[in-house]
């Protein structure tokens, strides 16, 4: 097989499917996982599965996890600065003491999560799903411009003066 696709390459044939389905990978799971202050610096981690993970004081900072999953996770005191959580679930999460300052979150679904305490400082949240109330607690604390985006906070949250 492996001399058939080194003629296929050099003749510009394309790769059989199987054989591109042999290249795909699916994204990490760590549903369930107890990952208390595990650093996923920098990491890659497109549609990751989160849920239900305690992710307490874990660090995200520049992270790549659009996509990703956190659903009823615990992302108590956790860094995500930076980080591109667009088009995650991150619903019914508990974000007390969070840092999400320059985090991407656009698009993505937050609802029935807590902030308290959380640094939203530069957070980008256009499109994202939120309940009213938390809208509201949020915009209490908006502030600052996303250096990925260049959104400010309080016109991604739809915030009044």
């Amino acid at each position: 097989m492996a001399i058939a696709l080194l003629i296929g390459t050099i003749l510009g044939w394309s790769m059989p499917a199987y054989a591109q389905a042999a290249k795909y990978a699916p994204p990490p799971s760590y549903s369930n996982a107890e990952l208390r202050k595990h650093d996923f610096l920098g990491q890659e981690l497109r549609s990751a599965e989160f849920s239900n993970a305690n992710l307490d004081q874990a660090n995200f900072t520049g992270a790549n996890v659009r996509g990703g999953v956190f659903s009823a996770s615990v992302l108590t005191d956790a860094i995500l600065h930076g980080a591109d959580l667009s088009n995650a679930m991150l619903d019914q999460v508990k974000f007390k003491g969070a840092d999400l300052s320059d985090a991407v979150l656009t698009e993505t679904i937050l609802l029935r999560s807590t902030f308290q305490d959380v640094n939203i400082t530069g957070a980008d949240f256009t499109d994202a799903i939120l309940d009213g109330a938390q809208v509201k607690e949020l915009c209490k604390i908006a502030d600052g411009v996303n250096p990925t985006t260049g959104v400010e906070t309080r016109y991604s949250l739809g915030c009044r003066d």
